[in-house]
Protein backbone atom coordinates (compact mmCIF):
# COMPACT_ATOMS: atom_id res chain seq x y z
CA UNK A 1 0.00 0.00 0.00
CA UNK A 2 0.91 3.61 -0.51
CA UNK A 3 3.54 4.76 2.67
CA UNK A 4 3.36 8.33 1.81
CA UNK A 5 1.86 8.61 5.32
CA UNK A 6 -1.86 9.14 3.07
CA UNK A 7 -2.52 5.19 3.26
CA UNK A 8 -5.79 5.37 5.52
CA UNK A 9 -7.19 7.90 3.57
CA UNK A 10 -6.34 5.61 0.00
CA UNK A 11 -7.61 2.90 1.66
CA UNK A 12 -11.51 4.46 2.37
CA UNK A 13 -11.35 6.31 -1.07
CA UNK A 14 -10.29 2.21 -2.66
CA UNK A 15 -13.26 0.66 -0.17
CA UNK A 16 -16.03 3.44 -1.20
CA UNK A 17 -14.97 2.95 -5.23
CA UNK A 18 -15.35 -0.89 -4.63
CA UNK A 19 -17.70 -1.18 -2.06
CA UNK A 20 -16.02 -4.45 -0.88
CA UNK A 21 -13.22 -4.64 1.71
CA UNK A 22 -11.94 -7.78 -0.32
CA UNK A 23 -11.95 -5.92 -3.81
CA UNK A 24 -10.67 -2.65 -2.64
CA UNK A 25 -7.73 -4.89 -0.89
CA UNK A 26 -6.83 -6.21 -4.37
CA UNK A 27 -6.76 -3.14 -6.00
CA UNK A 28 -4.50 -1.62 -3.85
CA UNK A 29 -2.14 -4.79 -3.64
CA UNK A 30 -2.87 -5.81 0.52
CA UNK A 31 -4.10 -7.89 2.59
CA UNK A 32 -7.61 -7.56 3.43
CA UNK A 33 -6.76 -7.45 7.29
CA UNK A 34 -4.65 -4.63 6.53
CA UNK A 35 -7.02 -2.85 4.63
CA UNK A 36 -9.39 -3.44 7.61
CA UNK A 37 -6.95 -2.15 10.01
CA UNK A 38 -6.49 0.94 8.15
CA UNK A 39 -10.19 2.10 7.56
CA UNK A 40 -10.53 1.16 11.05
CA UNK A 41 -7.87 3.17 13.01
CA UNK A 42 -8.73 6.06 10.48
CA UNK A 43 -12.67 5.73 12.11
CA UNK A 44 -11.31 5.47 15.99
CA UNK A 45 -9.26 8.54 15.22
CA UNK A 46 -11.63 10.97 14.36
CA UNK A 47 -14.74 8.97 16.10
CA UNK A 48 -16.91 8.53 13.29
CA UNK A 49 -18.17 5.22 11.38
CA UNK A 50 -17.28 5.84 7.84
CA UNK A 51 -18.84 2.64 6.69
CA UNK A 52 -22.17 0.85 7.07
CA UNK A 53 -20.68 -2.95 7.16
CA UNK A 54 -22.97 -6.08 6.86
CA UNK A 55 -21.66 -9.86 6.13
CA UNK A 56 -22.83 -9.39 2.57
CA UNK A 57 -22.31 -5.58 1.65
CA UNK A 58 -20.35 -2.40 2.42
CA UNK A 59 -21.91 1.04 1.59
CA UNK A 60 -20.73 4.73 3.00
CA UNK A 61 -22.31 6.14 6.05
CA UNK A 62 -23.62 10.02 5.91
CA UNK A 63 -20.72 11.13 7.50
CA UNK A 64 -18.59 8.60 5.55
CA UNK A 65 -19.74 9.99 1.63
CA UNK A 66 -19.59 13.49 3.14
CA UNK A 67 -15.79 12.96 3.77
CA UNK A 68 -15.23 10.88 0.56
CA UNK A 69 -16.93 13.70 -1.43
CA UNK A 70 -14.34 16.61 0.43
CA UNK A 71 -11.11 14.08 0.18
CA UNK A 72 -11.30 12.82 -3.03
CA UNK A 73 -10.58 16.33 -4.22
CA UNK A 74 -7.70 16.68 -1.69
CA UNK A 75 -5.89 13.69 -1.72
CA UNK A 76 -5.76 13.58 -6.47
CA UNK A 77 -4.29 17.59 -5.64
CA UNK A 78 -1.83 15.69 -3.31
CA UNK A 79 -1.26 12.84 -5.57
CA UNK A 80 -0.59 14.97 -8.72
CA UNK A 81 2.30 17.19 -6.30
CA UNK A 82 3.66 14.00 -5.38
CA UNK A 83 3.88 13.09 -8.70
CA UNK A 84 5.11 16.41 -10.27
CA UNK A 85 7.97 16.08 -7.20
CA UNK A 86 9.17 13.08 -8.18
CA UNK A 87 9.43 13.61 -12.26
CA UNK A 88 12.36 15.59 -11.03
CA UNK A 89 14.05 12.11 -10.31
CA UNK A 90 14.35 11.50 -13.86
CA UNK A 91 13.67 14.33 -16.04
CA UNK A 92 16.11 16.95 -16.19
CA UNK A 93 14.42 19.76 -16.05
CA UNK A 94 13.45 22.70 -13.73
CA UNK A 95 16.21 25.41 -12.20
CA UNK A 96 19.33 24.17 -11.53
CA UNK A 97 20.84 26.59 -8.85
CA UNK A 98 25.40 26.63 -8.53
CA UNK A 99 27.16 29.20 -6.28
CA UNK A 100 30.42 29.68 -8.08
CA UNK A 101 33.67 32.61 -7.35
CA UNK A 102 33.14 34.89 -11.16
CA UNK A 103 36.80 33.14 -12.17
CA UNK A 104 35.70 29.68 -12.10
CA UNK A 105 32.09 30.78 -13.86
CA UNK A 106 34.36 32.57 -16.84
CA UNK A 107 36.00 28.89 -17.11
CA UNK A 108 33.31 26.76 -16.94
CA UNK A 109 31.12 29.08 -18.86
CA UNK A 110 31.62 27.25 -22.46
CA UNK A 111 31.13 24.11 -20.48
CA UNK A 112 27.49 25.23 -19.16
CA UNK A 113 26.56 26.53 -22.52
CA UNK A 114 27.31 22.93 -23.98
CA UNK A 115 25.24 21.76 -21.19
CA UNK A 116 22.22 23.59 -21.76
CA UNK A 117 22.16 23.12 -25.47
CA UNK A 118 22.31 19.22 -24.73
CA UNK A 119 19.19 19.75 -22.09
CA UNK A 120 17.04 23.14 -23.37
CA UNK A 121 14.29 22.00 -20.97
CA UNK A 122 16.67 23.11 -18.05
CA UNK A 123 17.21 26.37 -16.66
CA UNK A 124 20.61 27.08 -14.91
CA UNK A 125 20.63 30.32 -12.19
CA UNK A 126 24.47 31.00 -11.25
CA UNK A 127 25.32 33.17 -8.80
CA UNK A 128 29.25 34.06 -8.44
CA UNK A 129 30.53 35.46 -5.26
CA UNK A 130 34.50 35.21 -3.88
CA UNK A 131 33.48 34.23 -0.53
CA UNK A 132 32.81 30.51 0.33
CA UNK A 133 29.35 30.11 1.70
CA UNK A 134 27.29 26.92 2.98
CA UNK A 135 25.45 26.20 -0.01
CA UNK A 136 22.86 24.18 1.60
CA UNK A 137 21.76 26.92 3.82
CA UNK A 138 21.84 29.60 0.70
CA UNK A 139 19.59 27.16 -1.10
CA UNK A 140 22.12 26.28 -3.79
CA UNK A 141 21.85 22.76 -5.33
CA UNK A 142 25.99 22.70 -6.08
CA UNK A 143 29.13 24.94 -5.95
CA UNK A 144 32.11 24.90 -8.08
CA UNK A 145 35.45 25.92 -6.36
CA UNK A 146 39.28 25.32 -6.64
CA UNK A 147 39.66 21.58 -4.92
CA UNK A 148 41.42 22.20 -2.00
CA UNK A 149 38.62 25.21 -1.12
CA UNK A 150 35.65 22.46 -0.85
CA UNK A 151 34.18 21.53 2.42
CA UNK A 152 34.78 18.19 3.40
CA UNK A 153 31.55 17.15 3.99
CA UNK A 154 30.86 17.64 0.49
CA UNK A 155 31.09 15.28 -2.52
CA UNK A 156 33.63 16.45 -4.88
CA UNK A 157 33.71 15.97 -8.52
CA UNK A 158 36.93 17.39 -9.94
CA UNK A 159 37.54 18.57 -13.25
CA UNK A 160 39.59 21.48 -15.08
CA UNK A 161 43.08 20.93 -15.91
CA UNK A 162 45.87 22.72 -13.26
CA UNK A 163 46.36 25.72 -14.02
CA UNK A 164 49.68 27.76 -12.49
CA UNK A 165 49.79 31.60 -10.77
CA UNK A 166 51.80 34.35 -13.47
CA UNK A 167 53.76 37.31 -12.62
CA UNK A 168 52.94 39.86 -15.45
CA UNK A 169 53.42 43.22 -16.45
CA UNK A 170 53.02 45.76 -19.50
CA UNK A 171 56.26 45.59 -21.89
CA UNK A 172 56.15 49.54 -21.24
CA UNK A 173 56.27 49.15 -17.35
CA UNK A 174 59.39 46.63 -18.09
CA UNK A 175 60.98 48.84 -20.25
CA UNK A 176 61.19 51.05 -17.40
CA UNK A 177 61.57 48.84 -14.34
CA UNK A 178 64.60 45.88 -14.12
CA UNK A 179 62.32 42.76 -14.88
CA UNK A 180 62.41 41.03 -11.34
CA UNK A 181 64.29 37.85 -11.05
CA UNK A 182 63.67 36.11 -8.11
CA UNK A 183 60.47 37.15 -6.09
CA UNK A 184 62.40 38.96 -3.81
CA UNK A 185 63.10 41.61 -6.46
CA UNK A 186 59.65 42.58 -6.24
CA UNK A 187 59.77 44.78 -3.11
CA UNK A 188 61.82 47.21 -5.84
CA UNK A 189 58.48 47.16 -8.02
CA UNK A 190 55.22 48.80 -7.89
CA UNK A 191 52.43 45.83 -7.77
CA UNK A 192 48.73 44.97 -8.09
CA UNK A 193 47.70 43.89 -5.32
CA UNK A 194 44.99 41.53 -4.38
CA UNK A 195 42.05 41.79 -2.01
CA UNK A 196 40.49 38.32 -1.08
CA UNK A 197 36.72 38.09 0.13
CA UNK A 198 38.09 37.71 3.50
CA UNK A 199 39.07 40.91 3.56
CA UNK A 200 42.57 40.02 3.84
CA UNK A 201 45.83 41.34 1.21
CA UNK A 202 46.57 38.19 -0.22
CA UNK A 203 50.68 37.60 -0.43
CA UNK A 204 52.13 35.90 -3.24
CA UNK A 205 53.32 32.75 -3.25
CA UNK A 206 56.06 30.90 -4.98
CA UNK A 207 58.42 27.85 -4.60
CA UNK A 208 61.72 26.25 -6.52
CA UNK A 209 63.36 23.87 -6.01
CA UNK A 210 62.44 22.80 -2.28
CA UNK A 211 62.58 26.73 -1.25
CA UNK A 212 58.82 28.17 -0.70
CA UNK A 213 58.29 32.11 -0.38
CA UNK A 214 54.94 34.18 0.54
CA UNK A 215 55.24 37.78 -0.83
CA UNK A 216 53.37 40.86 0.98
CA UNK A 217 53.83 42.69 -2.29
CA UNK A 218 53.73 46.78 -1.77
CA UNK A 219 51.74 48.95 -4.27
CA UNK A 220 49.91 51.86 -4.76
CA UNK A 221 46.45 50.16 -5.99
CA UNK A 222 44.62 47.57 -4.32
CA UNK A 223 41.81 45.18 -6.14
CA UNK A 224 39.20 42.47 -5.84
CA UNK A 225 38.66 41.43 -9.25
CA UNK A 226 41.05 39.87 -11.82
CA UNK A 227 39.53 42.08 -15.03
CA UNK A 228 40.12 45.32 -13.04
CA UNK A 229 43.96 44.18 -11.95
CA UNK A 230 44.13 42.75 -15.87
CA UNK A 231 43.40 46.16 -16.97
CA UNK A 232 45.35 48.32 -14.78
CA UNK A 233 48.88 45.89 -15.85
CA UNK A 234 47.93 46.64 -19.52
CA UNK A 235 48.12 50.40 -18.28
CA UNK A 236 51.28 50.01 -17.06
CA UNK A 237 50.40 50.72 -13.48
CA UNK A 238 52.53 47.80 -12.42
CA UNK A 239 53.17 43.90 -12.09
CA UNK A 240 50.52 42.04 -11.38
CA UNK A 241 49.75 37.81 -10.13
CA UNK A 242 46.89 35.88 -11.85
CA UNK A 243 46.09 32.46 -13.13
CA UNK A 244 47.00 31.69 -16.18
CA UNK A 245 43.75 31.84 -17.62
CA UNK A 246 43.03 34.91 -16.75
CA UNK A 247 46.06 36.09 -18.17
CA UNK A 248 46.51 33.63 -21.32
CA UNK A 249 44.95 35.83 -23.91
CA UNK A 250 47.42 38.89 -22.66
CA UNK A 251 50.61 36.86 -22.96
CA UNK A 252 49.43 35.62 -26.73
CA UNK A 253 48.63 38.98 -27.74
CA UNK A 254 52.06 40.27 -26.13
CA UNK A 255 50.32 43.21 -24.00
CA UNK A 256 51.46 41.54 -21.33
CA UNK A 257 54.85 40.18 -20.51
CA UNK A 258 55.71 37.03 -17.80
CA UNK A 259 58.33 36.47 -15.13
CA UNK A 260 59.38 34.26 -12.39
CA UNK A 261 57.44 31.64 -14.46
CA UNK A 262 59.99 28.74 -12.57
CA UNK A 263 59.03 30.33 -9.16
CA UNK A 264 54.69 29.56 -10.06
CA UNK A 265 54.01 25.96 -9.74
CA UNK A 266 50.53 24.06 -10.89
CA UNK A 267 47.32 25.06 -8.44
CA UNK A 268 44.45 22.78 -7.69
CA UNK A 269 41.70 22.18 -10.55
CA UNK A 270 38.36 23.27 -9.74
CA UNK A 271 35.81 20.93 -8.10
CA UNK A 272 31.84 20.57 -8.35
CA UNK A 273 30.64 19.55 -4.95
CA UNK A 274 27.37 18.87 -3.64
CA UNK A 275 25.86 17.97 -0.12
CA UNK A 276 25.07 14.06 0.42
CA UNK A 277 24.49 11.20 -2.43
CA UNK A 278 20.91 10.94 -1.56
CA UNK A 279 17.86 11.93 -3.83
CA UNK A 280 19.94 14.40 -6.16
CA UNK A 281 18.09 15.42 -9.09
CA UNK A 282 18.17 14.25 -12.47
CA UNK A 283 19.74 17.95 -13.70
CA UNK A 284 22.45 17.68 -11.21
CA UNK A 285 23.30 14.00 -11.93
CA UNK A 286 22.92 15.10 -15.53
CA UNK A 287 25.92 18.18 -14.90
CA UNK A 288 28.18 15.85 -13.02
CA UNK A 289 28.08 13.09 -15.79
CA UNK A 290 29.10 16.01 -18.34
CA UNK A 291 31.66 17.02 -16.20
CA UNK A 292 33.14 13.13 -16.11
CA UNK A 293 32.93 12.84 -20.11
CA UNK A 294 34.96 17.00 -20.20
CA UNK A 295 37.22 15.40 -17.73
CA UNK A 296 37.97 12.14 -19.46
CA UNK A 297 38.70 14.36 -22.72
CA UNK A 298 41.31 16.10 -20.54
CA UNK A 299 42.64 13.00 -19.50
CA UNK A 300 43.52 11.88 -23.10
CA UNK A 301 45.09 14.71 -23.63
CA UNK A 302 49.00 15.19 -22.95
CA UNK A 303 49.93 14.81 -19.25
CA UNK A 304 50.21 18.35 -17.07
CA UNK A 305 53.34 18.82 -15.17
CA UNK A 306 52.89 17.42 -11.13
CA UNK A 307 50.44 19.24 -9.08
CA UNK A 308 51.20 21.13 -5.65
CA UNK A 309 48.71 22.97 -3.31
CA UNK A 310 48.33 26.85 -3.66
CA UNK A 311 46.17 29.31 -2.50
CA UNK A 312 42.76 29.08 -2.22
CA UNK A 313 41.59 31.86 -5.30
CA UNK A 314 39.99 30.58 -8.30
Amino acid sequence: MNTSGLSELEAVLAVARQRSFRAAATELGVSTSALSHAVAALESRIGVRLFNRTTRSVSLSEAGAQFVDSVAPALSTIRLALEQAGSFRDTVSGTLRINTSAGAARQVMPLFIAFLQRYPELKLDIVTEGRLIDIVVEGFDAGIRLAETVPRDMIAVPFGEPQRFAVVASPGYFAQHMPPRTPADLHAHRCIRARMPSGAIYQWEFARHGEALRIDVQGALTLDEPGLMLQAARAGLGVTYLTEWNVAADLQAGTLVRVLEDWTLPLDGLCLYYPGRRHVPASLRALIEMIREHAEAQRTRPSSKGRARRPRRS
